[in-house]
């Protein structure tokens, strides 16, 4: 199927936590050829389904979706990765005639499909993986202030226990000799040019009740259940990327302190829904400060016709009239 230059082959729908970008993308699946590529650092992972708000089944089996339980919690997923993963699947969707909507709340993987990225070496695994024993040994704050004798200007902007920042930045410079800083700006990949609609709140008290329902509605479903059997598994740990995932992050600690005490209605188990609540609301308001950084059409998700509003936009870039 030959489009004309102007329609695209690929349309973001990006946005703070629980804005309704889902339900936009299932919602332009009953109207157009679409398949959805999700832009979550979350939703990679299998067996991370209730706290990551995983699409149903049913979902899944109405409209095809991509980049969802493609890797264990074991494993490290970067930019990098889903930048080359994403351009593959925006040209085999539209080989199938078809129009990709990227949907998701990861803010440095719409920033790295419309900007490319700096050219780093990829992840090794056994670098990592003595990086990993040595902070277990030492302490995140140990490796930090290795890391500020040989890259002080990364060190700088980190804090000293963001762990997944520091292991990369010392991974850099073990391969490479050279500090992470160096790479920015030099020799960067190609993005895609990708028209992007942004679900923003006009009342941001609307998404924090919603975020509280969503929360609320994640307990519910067996949240807790779900992280007790990942750390039953013996092989994960909380430094890990998957395990640092909002929610999972604060999960994690409440068993590690109260085990068989975290039980509904308990004092612990409501210290961590507000810890939870509190956590997705700070990662909510990241996601806004982003977005307003990026060239994009924003669509008033609590506004009572905002799933219209949406619709109408994506049917305008579908028929090149711009959004």
């Amino acid at each position: 199927m030959t489009r004309p230059a102007a329609i695209p082959r690929a349309i973001g729908i990006a946005g703070p936590t629980a804005s309704g970008k889902s339900a936009l993308a299932l919602a332009a699946a009953q109207r157009w050829p679409v398949e959805i590529i999700s832009v979550d650092s979350a939703l990679v992972y299998r067996g991370m389904d209730i706290g990551t708000a995983k699409p149903s089944a049913a979902e899944r089996a109405a409209v095809p979706h991509h980049l969802i339980d493609g890797i264990d919690p074991t494993q490290a997923y970067s930019a990098a990765q889903f930048l080359a993963d994403a351009t593959r699947l925006v040209a085999e969707i539209a080989e199938r005639g078809r129009t990709a909507l990227l949907v998701g709340g990861t803010m440095l993987y719409f920033k790295a499909l419309a900007d490319g990225l700096d050219a780093m070496p990829p992840a090794d695994a056994a670098v990592r993986a003595a990086l990993d024993a040595r902070a277990a040994a030492e302490g995140w704050p140990a490796l930090h202030a290795e890391l500020a004798s040989v890259d002080p200007a990364t060190a700088a902007r980190l804090p000293p226990g963001d762990a997944q920042r520091i292991q990369r930045a010392l991974e850099v410079f073990q391969l490479t000799g050279r500090p992470i800083s160096s790479f920015h700006g030099t020799g960067r990949s190609t993005g895609l040019a990708l028209p992007l609609l942004a679900l923003e709140p006009g009342d941001r008290a609307w998404l924090h009740g919603r975020i509280a329902e969503r929360f609320d509605a994640m307990l519910a479903a067996g949240f807790i259940d779900e992280v007790r059997a990942l750390r039953a598994r013996g092989d994960l740990h909380p430094d890990l990327p998957a395990m640092r995932c909002v929610g999972y992050r604060q999960a994690w600690a409440a068993l590690e302190a109260d085990g068989d005490a975290l039980a509904p209605g308990s004092p612990a188990w409501g210290a961590l829904r507000d810890q939870g609540i509190a956590a997705t609301r700070q990662l909510a308001k990241r996601q806004l400060t982003w977005l307003r950084g990026m060239q994009r059409t924003v669509v008033t998700c609590d506004a009572p016709d905002a799933t219209a509003q949406g619709l109408a936009a994506i049917g305008r870039l579908l028929q090149g009239d711009g959004a």
